[in-house]
């Protein structure tokens, strides 16, 4: 509370300067205490489309990740094409966008609409595959759409169709030691959105604290356009031990540019922290799903 100033000079007694002094000292140790608990705002990214190339709409229409390891890996891409026939015969009929680790475990989710759990198959860095599945909890969605692995490895993101203000977080499988191809995957904590959003179909970490989102949003009412790029800056890494919040940011629409008409389809996301270059799968509408859908490149500016 500020001081109301005196209408006339007098002496101050060496009381009224201990008093003074207290509060004082109080109002700037509450500062201080205050700006040490908030974390630092975040200032939202410009991205600038740079490139374009053919999505192929067997192979390349569902997601995208970049793969570190082994050195010289080459991108990676989901799309119903590349389900294992031993994943689709068991009910696994749809893969979302995959993620990899820094440190080579590279993860692809997978939904079922008949198996009431999220499986999620796994390549080590030695190349050897393993599943985990993870049994839905009571009012959790079934879709499993994306998964976002975490910079140091050991948790992953994911979300749930339709409109939401949560993300989930799980132990990464494979990578986090406490996980096991024979043990339910449990979820583990929260990230808690201070906006809605609506059918994100990917994200990806470009730092411990913040994600990229491609959403398929067909309304634009959340943020007043359809099929938005989103940032989403957390107030924490995540931790697998407490929730965190995330800060959600529209940043641009994505493109929309197909020789047909008609309802695009806003797909995977990547980030590729070497070349600094973002990409975004944007599916056509129509016939030209087969002819004209685009994996996007975009840069930092």
């Amino acid at each position: 509370m500020p001081l109301r100033p005196a209408r006339r000079r007098r002496r101050t007694t060496a009381g009224a300067v201990r008093a003074t002094g207290a509060v004082l000292f109080a109002l700037a140790a509450a500062t201080v205490t205050t700006l040490s608990a908030a974390p630092p705002a975040a200032a939202a990214d410009t991205w600038t489309e740079v490139g374009s190339d053919r999505a192929d709409p067997l192979t390349e229409s569902q997601g995208l990740a970049s793969v570190e390891v082994p050195a010289g890996s080459g991108n990676r891409y989901t799309g119903i094409g590349t389900i294992p026939l031993s994943l689709s015969v068991r009910g696994w009929n749809h893969v979302g966008d995959p993620d990899a680790s820094y440190d080579g475990y590279y993860v692809e989710p997978y939904q079922s609409d008949s198996n009431n759990a999220k499986l999620y198959r796994v390549q080590a860095p030695g190349g050897a595959w393993s599943e985990y599945v993870h049994a839905l909890a009571p009012g959790e969605a079934l879709n499993n759409s994306w998964d976002a692995i975490t910079p140091d490895s050991q948790w992953m993101l994911s979300g749930e169709w339709g409109t939401m203000t949560r993300f989930l977080v799980f132990p990464t499988p494979g990578a986090n030691p406490a996980t096991s191809p024979s043990a339910n995957l449990p979820q583990v904590s929260t990230v808690r959105l201070d906006h809605a959003v609506r059918d994100v179909q990917g994200c990806d970490f470009t730092s411990p604290t913040t994600l990229l989102c491609s959403s398929d949003d067909p309304a634009g009412t959340l943020f007043g356009i359809t099929k938005p790029l989103l940032q989403i800056d957390l107030s924490a890494a995540p931790n697998g031990t407490s929730d965190v919040t995330g800060h959600v940011t529209a940043l641009r629409q994505l493109p929309l540019r197909s020789s047909c008409s008609g309802t695009f389809e806003a797909e995977g996301i990547d980030y590729d922290r070497r070349s600094g270059t973002l990409r975004v799968i944007v599916v056509s509408p129509g016939f030209c799903v087969l002819t004209d859908s685009k994996t996007y490149r975009f840069t930092r500016s």
